[in-house]
């Protein structure tokens, strides 16, 4: 009989059956909702070209759906306990590569070079709370292999990567997925189609990784000292953060030439500038550096 993960019954047997238990530390929150799983499906716009990295694969769940559609799945699982799992309910495809590995430990680059060569990969997950953002930080780094993610975070986290200048959630990791992708939130998910259920709830967020970034800066490294500056004091003007700014090393006079010449009031906070303003700033800095403004 063909095991069906999205029933909590069957989920729940496939664990008992491998004795196994859902770890906590691990964030081990299984979706068993078959609309849920659809729509992620949907959102990650799989044909029969596409090469797809999964991050996460659990039970197998999420892994059948893209294996269904793609050219090739690589279905990465850092517990070795549920390998013997995935490589049951994953048994029927050809196209499908297990590895046992710690994402946050892969050097990625070199790993989707050697998985997928030059092709661009769609990224799927279901990820667990507590390495969400390294995970991401990973992504965006290695964007030139990605050409777009889809992936279930907590909603919090969601709000901030899609957030925008002025609201609580907006900070600097809004900045760096909004600099190199183009995020929106496909659905708001609740904690309940999940097993066992989480403490909140969660969202699907699909971001896709365009050739060039949002907008163009002289020096990007330079461009995120100043977000990240920006950001560590979010109570304080930017005049007074950039200039309390632990990397950048500048002195008031600095600084104020600087916001000058970018056309940005020195009384506004950082989490009330859009990225284009961020890079006006960037650049404005870049000049006063390179030209002596």
């Amino acid at each position: 009989m063909e095991i069906n993960l999205c029933s909590p019954a069957q989920a729940a047997a496939i664990l008992k059956k491998h004795g196994i238990k859902p770890k906590r530390r691990l964030g081990q929150n299984f979706l068993v909702d078959r609309n849920v799983l659809n729509r992620i499906v949907e959102a990650a716009e799989i044909g029969r070209e596409s090469v797809v990295l999964e991050i996460g694969a659990g039970l197998g769940t999420l892994s059948q759906a893209l294996a269904e559609k793609a050219k090739m799945l690589v279905a990465v699982e850092t517990d070795r306990q549920l390998i013997p799992i995935l490589e049951e309910t994953l048994a029927g495809f050809d196209n499908v590569e297990i590895t046992a590995a710690d994402f946050t430990r892969l050097e990625l680059e070199s790993f989707l070079s050697e998985k997928f060569g030059d092709e661009r990969c769609i990224v799927a997950a279901n990820l667990p709370y507590y390495i969400t953002t390294p995970v991401i930080t990973a992504l965006i780094d290695a964007r030139r292999h990605i050409e777009r993610m889809v992936l279930m975070v907590q909603k919090e986290v969601a709000d901030r990567l899609a957030a925008k200048p002025g609201s609580d959630d907006y900070g600097a990791l809004s900045v760096l997925v909004q600099f190199y992708s183009k995020v929106q939130i496909v659905m708001k998910v609740s904690r309940n189609v999940f097993m066992p259920a989480p403490e909140v709830d969660s969202a699907v967020v699909r971001m896709d990784v365009p050739a060039e970034p949002a907008v163009k800066v002289r020096d990007e490294k330079l461009f995120f000292e100043i977000v990240r500056s920006a950001f560590e004091q979010r109570r304080k003007t930017l005049l007074r953060a950039l200039i309390n700014s632990r990397t950048l090393g500048w002195d008031q006079e600095k600084v104020a030439a600087v916001l000058s010449d970018a056309r940005i009031e020195g009384s506004r906070r950082g989490e009330t500038l859009s990225i284009e303003e961020f890079a006006r700033l960037a650049d404005s800095a870049w000049r006063a550096k390179n030209e002596r403004m």
